[in-house]
């Protein structure tokens, strides 16, 4: 059976490749609560230590590509070197002709395999783009630098002001590909103003698969319990896991690494050791991923701790104070797709896998017999019900919702029983979420490109509307998690949009849910905020073929 699924995930894989060629493309988006970010973020600060720990990466970088690119170039130099007595030898027994040879000899006095280096002393260590960096002269300020005569002005308030988050912003921060160029792109978003706008993006080394937010400053020697930060971990098609600051703006490289990666940012003196751990190993070990991250989720009641779940079919629990992996679990057979904590049992984490089985396994027993839930297809996202934490969700490749009981635990994976199944879509379910703030209130979105809200009562789950908002492929849906905004749900996907939809102002859902939202004394438009487009985003959704599917000829239910 699994031979049969496999090429279903190459035609996914296509599929994502073709929309980073041609197009933008979000894969994953996260909510930042209010009052979490900094009023004023702040510039990168280049000082004597971190130009040197910069200055090693770029090294070890540029090593590691120049690599790359000599065995591209040269593939048969990776190969076993022969003996100096075979060296003339070729299959079959037949040497090279004594012409042959005596051409290699007469170009060799010419050395045309340096033809193109340059000229100087051949153990030159190679330059490096900051190399000779620490020789310039630094000023922390313009004030200091006695160069410059005209000094900051009203120019430096006014960009302060402009990088200001307010205590009533939202922060979203979205992975995004575009035009081939992986990035983090961070949105604030002003609900009273109806704005959504990018206040700073961050590079990133490979295609990003998913993001977590996390309130803990990485790499401390000491936890602090009142230590408070706002940075944001990405899980990529490498298997690191980086996690840079979202308080500050231009950074050049994260804060922490996860992983075998980690290893750069050490800047002993013994680069030849680091250059040989630059090459990252394939093997599944305790230690780091060796594929694919696809989710990450943090403790929120334990802080320090992170879980990372991955192509190489291992979770990984992450220590945040030591960087390190604390352990590492294999107790699935296929890639580990989505993963989510417990709220009440801090210890229990919901994993998903595409073999098609669920489990629910307590960090402190790794060698337990844990539950384990079985389903018709693979997973694609699991959930804990915040609202009731013996409950949980899970979406799967075949458009089904299953709701189940983690106090039924079945004997085997086929004798599970759900408290319901519903068939939300005719294709696979990308991107799930369930309100935190409002009990019952769930979203879907789907690879047909459609979103539907539902609501869950004690007679089952009821679809309250259904929308096509102009992402293209849903990849993420996300409600917002203040109390405040808690109808504003974010919608992204295969064209690279962010959209912000205020579902209160949806006639079905105020029917559905209208006693627990602010009353409206006159007719309301729905909203849907987004960002600015250009005359060629504009062009390009005309394209879209969203017929009768589209936003103003979908009937409310």
């Amino acid at each position: 059976m699994e031979l049969q699924q496999e090429p279903a995930k190459i035609l996914d894989f296509e599929f994502l490749i073709e929309c980073i060629v041609s197009m933008s493309i979000i894969t994953a988006s996260v909510w930042v609560p209010r009052g979490a970010a900094a009023n004023f973020p702040t510039k990168y600060d280049v000082d004597e230590k971190e130009l040197a720990r910069i200055s090693q990466l770029a090294k070890l970088h540029l090593e590691d590509a120049e690599d790359k690119l000599d065995h591209a170039r040269n593939p048969e130099k990776s190969k076993p070197e022969l003996d100096q007595s075979s060296e003339d030898e070729i299959p079959g027994g037949a040497t090279l002709s004594n012409s042959q040879g005596d051409i290699d000899n007469d170009l060799k006095e010419f050395d045309l395999e340096h033809y193109d280096s340059d000229v100087g002393d051949k153990d030159q260590s190679p330059m490096t783009m900051l190399e000779d960096a620490q020789s310039l002269a630094y000023h922390k300020s313009n004030a200091e630098d006695p160069y410059i005569n005209l000094q900051d002005s009203e120019d430096g308030d006014e960009e302060r002001e402009e990088l200001q988050i307010l205590s009533t912003d939202n922060i979203l921060v979205a992975a995004k590909v575009e035009d081939e160029v992986a990035h983090l792109e961070i949105y604030v978003y002003e609900d009273d103003a109806d704005n959504l706008y990018v206040h700073h993006d961050v590079m990133l080394p490979a295609i990003p698969l998913c993001v977590e937010w996390i309130d803990l400053p990485v790499g401390q020697p000491a936890l602090d319990s009142n230590l408070k930060g706002s940075y944001v971990a990405v899980g990529t098609f490498d298997p690191d896991i980086e996690i840079w600051d979202l308080d500050t703006i231009d950074c050049m490289y994260p804060n922490a690494i996860l992983g075998q990666g980690s290893d750069g940012l050490k800047t002993d003196d013994n680069s030849e050791k680091r250059k040989k751990k630059q090459k990252k190993s394939k093997r599944v070990n305790d230690k780091y991923h060796v594929d694919a991250v696809l989710s990450l989720a943090a403790n929120r009641n334990h802080r320090n701790l992170m879980a990372s779940s991955s192509a190489d079919k291992t979770v990984k629990l992450w220590d945040l104070v030591t960087t390190k992996c604390a352990k590492s679990y294999s107790y699935h057979t296929d890639k580990i797709c989505s993963i989510a904590w417990n709220q009440k049992e801090s210890t229990c984490l919901l994993s998903g896998s595409y073999d098609r089985t669920v489990v629910v396994a307590d960090m402190r027993a790794p060698d337990a017999a844990f539950p384990r839930w079985g389903v018709e297809s693979d997973v694609e996202t699991v959930t804990w019900d915040p609202h009731d934490a013996n409950l949980f969700y899970v979406t799967t490749e075949e458009g089904v919702i299953h709701y189940l009981d983690v106090r039924s635990a079945p004997t085997t994976p086929a004798q599970s029983k759900p408290i319901w199944t519903l068939q939300a879509h005719d294709q696979s379910i990308a991107a799930f979420d369930v309100n935190s703030n409002i009990p019952g209130f769930l979203v879907t979105g789907s690879t047909d490109r459609d979103v539907k809200l539902w609501n869950v009562q004690a007679s089952g789950p009821s679809m309250v509307t259904s929308r096509n908002l102009g992402v293209g492929k849903v990849f993420s849906t996300r409600f917002a998690p203040d109390p405040e905004v808690a109808f504003r749900l974010a919608v992204a996907g295969s064209k690279g949009s962010m959209q912000i939809w205020d579902t209160s102002t949806n006639a079905a859902v105020r029917r559905a849910f209208g006693n627990r939202m602010p009353e409206f004394n006159e007719q309301v438009k729905e909203r849907l905020v987004g960002l600015e487009e250009d005359s060629s985003d504009s062009e390009e959704g005309k394209e879209e073929p969203d017929g009768e599917k589209g936003w103003e000829s979908m009937e409310e239910d």
